[in-house]
């Protein structure tokens, strides 16, 4: 007995002398082909939907551009990462289109455009600088940020973040502050320290926190303003407040249980025989230990663009020791250093003080030689007053206290 899969019935659909293709007048595709008795029998298959094969959706091609817009304007300003924004573009031609919108991407947030340094190329480069024509003023202080420092363009870099401060935008004042304090880009003959605490001041009224920080210690020792001691132990205790105010808000946001961290915590006394460095609080005014606050991408970006570059900006040139900073210099001997260790520096005072608290305190050994110096002299009285001439651990340590 002779099965269908034997060699005298034709093969089905492959072309030969069984099957007959014919187009209909109603576009359906009609096959005819002999059954077992040798007659023809017709198959009529519809053709499928023109849509539908080409992936395309009528309800999404009705929807008006200024309505797609309206949602990708959401979308940038809400977006916690770049892939968020970036799957939008490269789903369809009109999306990559619209996406691309200068009010769109005048809305981004900052972490919409927070690339990795590992991931910088030219594609980003000009992706950062598209958002910045727009009027982006985060996407103004961040590529701001990595011209001056990380791609040597001085002019472009400063342009970019002055942009940003004209827009009223404290990240950007502040960062500018901490160049006209250092003179950095120039020698050290440019620096203005009265411009510093004018742009230190107008980021401190605009809420930023290192700024108010700055502003205090800038008061404390008559660095660019007359000396005014009670005033800047008043910005001081204010930065930490608001700091404190922060991080309460962040975590009631994020439904975090606060009692972790605020604990009060009786305060240290100054001498270093007596403190003890675990945990390290922040806020050690107020007692209570918190969790250190989140780096700007930006100075997340220069960190990590320095560390893959062997954590060095080359030629003796050396970063800040705060890890939440990544500022290189930009010149030798920019930044002052610890007067007791020497092995850390800063580019602002801002920087010193949140580092003291948060790591340097345990690492600065050569502490033991004021430890009995009864008279007073030495390392504990000397070098904190410069400016350039570095910084004094356990007189930082008073002023974080008091």
């Amino acid at each position: 007995m002779r099965t269908r899969r034997g060699l005298c019935y034709p093969r089905v659909g492959c072309g030969g002398v069984g099957d007959v293709f014919l187009l209909s007048e109603k576009s359906e595709v009609v096959k005819r082909r002999r059954d077992f008795s040798g007659e023809h029998m017709v198959c009529r298959k519809r053709k499928r939907n023109s849509s539908v094969v080409s992936g395309k959706s009528d309800l999404f091609d009705a929807l008006p551009d200024d309505l797609v817009i309206s949602i990708l304007c959401k979308l940038s300003s809400t977006a916690g990462c770049p892939s968020d924004f970036i799957n939008v573009l490269i789903t369809c031609k009109r999306l990559n289109g619209l996406g691309l919108h200068s009010l769109v991407l005048s809305k981004a947030s900052q972490k919409t455009f927070a690339i990795r340094a590992k991931n910088w190329s030219e594609s980003a480069h000009r992706f950062l600088k598209q958002c910045a024509d727009a009027g982006n003023v985060e996407a103004c202080y961040s590529l701001g940020m990595i011209r001056f420092y990380c791609l040597h363009n001085r002019g472009s870099g400063a342009s970019l973040m002055a942009k940003a401060a004209i827009s009223s935008h404290a990240q950007a004042l502040y960062s500018l502050a901490v160049i006209q304090f250092n003179g950095s880009g120039g020698s050290k003959n440019d620096k203005d320290l009265r411009a510093g605490v004018a742009l230190c001041a107008r980021a401190a009224f605009l809420g930023h926190i290192d700024a108010l920080r700055e502003l205090g210690h800038c008061l404390q020792d008559g660095y660019g303003v007359r000396q005014n001691i009670t005033e800047g132990r008043r910005f001081l205790v204010q930065a930490n407040a608001r700091e404190l105010a922060a991080v309460i808000s962040s975590a009631s946001a994020s439904a975090i249980p606060t009692r972790s961290w605020f604990t009060w915590n009786p305060p240290q006394h100054p001498h270093p025989r007596n403190f003890s460095c675990g945990g390290c609080p922040l806020l050690s005014d107020f007692g209570c230990n918190v969790p250190a606050p989140e780096a700007h991408p930006a100075s997340r970006f220069l960190a990590e663009w320095f560390a893959s570059r062997g954590g060095s900006p080359g030629q003796g040139l050396r970063l800040c020791s705060h890890l939440s900073c990544g500022r290189p210099e930009t010149r030798r001997h920019e930044f002052r250093r610890c007067s007791v260790c020497g092995t850390v520096n800063y580019c602002s005072r801002a920087c010193q003080a949140l580092d003291w608290k948060m790591r340097h305190k345990a690492d600065c050994t050569p502490t033991e030689r004021w430890v009995d110096d009864d008279d007073g002299d030495g390392a504990a009285n000397g070098d904190a007053e410069d400016y350039d001439g570095g910084v004094n651990g356990e007189n930082d340590e008073v002023i974080a206290e008091s």
